[in-house]
């Protein structure tokens, strides 16, 4: 049995080794022609240089212009890669790296001189074509029985071709995403100094250029805080609306970026906000004649006229209509709900009231920027005034994050100019609490459910006017309920609906117990 196994390992045959031997020989005498040719080639480098340059100002629109701007540096740029293209032909071993770095770097410092990149690969294959072109034509006019040996270096060579494409497309997309890292941490750096309010006034024009945002705009700032972990997104905000968003410790800030449209913002003298003759009030967001909510100002007049005066309707302790919700004026007629057109009494002056109107733009008032919000459920969100120029967004940031703070637990949209009794609860809560303990603190004698109960009657006539006709049907009850309601709240506590200092310190404790209460 041995001897057989022996015999069969001798008929195995043996390793056919004259092909493989003719292959290397081949192999050999082509690398030959192949170094040859290139290094004629490397001769008249110069030449081939030229003809390059030429063919991509030719072919292609992005040299052209980058050789019109600076015909030297092309030149060089495309000499110094050939160079080191061919030499790696000829000592691979000792030019490889070279010629990649060398690929490597032009891909970087194309991208950031913003050349396309098919302009920058197509500039690579046009050279490799003209350095193949040359190794065939010198080998065809010098050796041309050595075509044949070139054939089999044809794929090697391609393949170096594509390689340095590789390598070009490579560190031109690192470097794209490193200028754009560097874009977008610019971006956020200068939107976060201009809500922190920290931008130097020098560098206004820069930010402005940077941000795509006009120096002298009217902005508002708008503050959002989720109200559920689940909440990601930020509100959407009306289409073609230009704003800046900001990550922020406690949520996301925006400047927003609002229309100029003086019919639907007329404002007579508030700081950022064009007045009749066109030009920017200096009174400040807060002055008594230059608030930019003027219809809340005529409200407000009516809630105090309503608490105040004994024969106002509605009063529980008057004795008069209660419910009607409408106020005595100047000459005995009743200002009942005003419709658009109407005239608005603002600082003794008259003006009629701009009609409604239905904007499918960017909004140019922070009221409509509200009113268009698409906010999430839960979604906490504060709107600052307007404010003009980017100089003064980190004073509206303060006020957008006041009004964010004012706003429910529970979500919605608040707008600081229309919640100002609210803001000042927010900014001095120890003062608040105070109030509120000293207002409501006597309830807390009483059942918690009626406790509540009488919170929410009071809350309603307040919301109400004054008019416990209209708070019996927010309550869903019958006016008389209401009245006894509020008359045994002015029992427990002592505070009179009649008299206007009351009305406001308990609105201001309510407001400060909803607020303020954990």
């Amino acid at each position: 049995m041995p001897h057989v196994l022996r015999s069969r390992v001798r008929a195995l045959p043996a390793p056919f080794s004259g092909p493989q031997r003719s292959r290397s020989l081949v192999d050999a005498e082509a690398l030959a022609v192949l170094h040859r040719a290139a290094q004629v080639l490397l001769d008249n480098l110069d030449g081939l240089t030229s003809s390059l340059v030429a063919e991509l100002r030719e072919q292609e629109p992005a040299y052209r212009a980058m050789i019109e701007a600076d015909p030297s540096g092309v030149w060089q740029e495309v000499h110094l890669s050939l160079r080191h293209s061919i030499e790696s032909m000829i000592r691979p071993r000792e030019m490889r790296e070279a010629a990649r770095l060398i690929s490597r770097r032009i891909g970087a410092s194309r991208a950031e001189q913003g050349v396309p990149l098919d302009a920058l690969l197509h500039a690579f294959r046009l050279g490799g074509a003209m350095a193949w072109q040359g190794l065939v034509d010198e080998t065809a006019r010098r050796h041309p029985e050595d075509m044949r040996l070139l054939v089999h270096v044809a794929a090697d060579v391609w393949t170096f071709v594509d390689e340095h494409c590789r390598l070009v497309a490579e560190a031109y997309h690192q470097t794209e995403r490193q200028l754009a890292w560097r874009r977008e941490n610019r971006v956020r750096l200068m939107t976060g100094a201009l809500l922190d309010g920290t931008t130097r006034i020098t560098d206004l024009p820069e930010v402005a250029a940077t941000l795509a945002l006009p120096e002298a705009g009217r902005y508002a700032v708008v503050a959002v805080s989720p109200g559920a972990p689940a909440v990601h997104a930020p509100p959407a905000l009306p289409a073609g609306t230009r704003a800046m968003w900001h990550a922020s410790g406690d949520g996301e800030l925006a400047i927003v970026l609002l229309d100029a449209d003086p019919d639907t913002d007329w404002h007579p003298g508030g700081r950022g906000y064009p007045v009749a003759d066109g030009n920017v009030g200096t009174d400040g967001p807060w002055a008594a004649n230059g608030h930019p909510d003027t219809d809340s100002h005529a409200r407000t007049a009516r809630n105090a006229d309503t608490a105040g005066h004994p024969h106002t309707a509605g009063h529980p302790a008057a004795g008069g209509s209660p419910g009607t919700g409408s106020r005595p004026g100047a000459d005995g007629s009743r200002d009942m709900d005003r419709q658009p057109g109407a005239e608005v009494e603002h600082g003794g002056l008259a003006r009629p009231e701009p009609p409604l109107r239905t904007r499918t733009g960017a909004p140019t008032t922070p009221a409509e920027l509200a009113a268009r919000l698409d906010v999430p459920p839960g979604v906490r969100v504060g709107i600052s005034p307007v404010v003009t120029g980017l100089a003064a967004v980190g004073e509206a940031r303060g006020y957008a994050e006041i009004a964010l703070r004012a706003c429910p637990r529970d979500g919605g949209v608040v707008l600081l100019d229309e919640h100002l009794p609210a803001a000042l609860v927010v900014t001095s809560p120890n003062l608040g609490r105070a109030l509120a303990d000293r207002v409501l603190g006597p309830l807390g004698c009483i059942d918690p459910a009626d406790r509540e109960l009488l919170v929410e009657t009071l809350t309603a006539w307040l919301r109400s006017d004054g008019s416990a006709q209209r708070a019996a049907k927010l309550l869903y009850c019958h006016r008389n309920t209401v009245l006894n309601r509020l008359r045994r709240f002015e029992q427990l506590t002592g505070r009179s609906l009649s008299r206007p200092s009351d009305v406001v310190e308990v609105s201001l404790a309510l407001t400060a117990a909803r607020l303020l209460t954990t």
